[in-house]
């Protein structure tokens, strides 16, 4: 079961957090990965030291010119995770136009040029898979991540959208939204044990959860054992979204 052998991936966001727990798991089923990053390409490259099968690329999706490049570098993938993002954290009138631009512009934007992209490779080979990595505060009402939200929120129809018009080419288009999870970007709030008991206690399960909890549902969705699954958004949260 889920053979990823002859795939290649590209998980974008992929040094840390979820996005390389994702890459190492795809790495571990047999895809060749390319892991990505934003910041420098050595930090990519050290990610790619303890991932077999894996190279690295960098681009700023906040940049259309780096969009191509990446497309440049990579070429045509069988499977796209769309994992990067940006947050952050302001009640919902004090964000800048810059922080609000930078948001959607990630999040939103970026997914729709990344599917654009490369579904047209995904099309010629008659098999493809998208994962849309968004959060539970599509569903919650955070009230510092209101924009934050809102940009899952529109990921999630993206997804909607095209899984239908993806689908008759044999490319199936899902959504994850997970939990809260422990990552570097949520390291302040659960190093403070105050804190995390705050949060904590919003989760039925009664526990933060691992990227290791969100990464095999990915590669369940992009193995052929996933190809009947188009079109949903999996909640991995715990019960918090409840």
């Amino acid at each position: 079961m889920f053979d990823l052998k002859g795939k290649t991936a590209l998980v974008t966001g992929s040094t840390q957090g979820i996005g390389y727990e994702i890459a190492k798991v795809l790495s571990d089923y047999g895809a060749n990965v390319y892991i990505h990053g934003a910041e420098s390409i050595e930090k990519c490259q050290r990610a790619c030291s303890r991932i077999p099968n894996s190279l690295p690329v960098r681009a700023n999706l906040l940049e259309l010119s780096d969009i191509d490049k990446l497309y440049e570098e990579t070429g045509d993938v069988d499977i796209l995770v769309l994992n990067a993002s940006i947050q952050y954290k302001k009640q919902w009138d004090e964000y800048t136009i810059e922080e609000y631009d930078d948001q959607m512009n990630c999040n939103v934007k970026s997914s729709y040029l990344l599917m654009k992209k490369y579904s047209e490779g995904m099309k010629k080979n008659g098999w493809g898979r998208i994962v849309c990595i968004g959060s539970v505060n599509q569903y919650n009402n955070h009230p510092e991540l209101s924009v934050y939200g809102a940009t899952k929120a529109a990921q999630m129809k993206l997804v909607l959208s095209v899984a239908k018009a993806l689908a008759p080419f044999g490319i199936t288009v899902n959504n994850i939204a997970p939990g809260a999870i422990d990552t570097p970007r949520n390291k302040t709030v659960l190093s403070d044990p105050e804190l995390k008991k705050t949060v904590e206690g919003k989760i039925p399960c009664g526990y933060i959860g691992k990227p290791e909890d969100i990464s095999p549902a990915v590669l369940m969705l992009c193995s052929d054992e996933g190809r009947y699954i188009t079109g949903t958004d999996l909640k991995i949260d715990g019960g918090m979204s409840l």
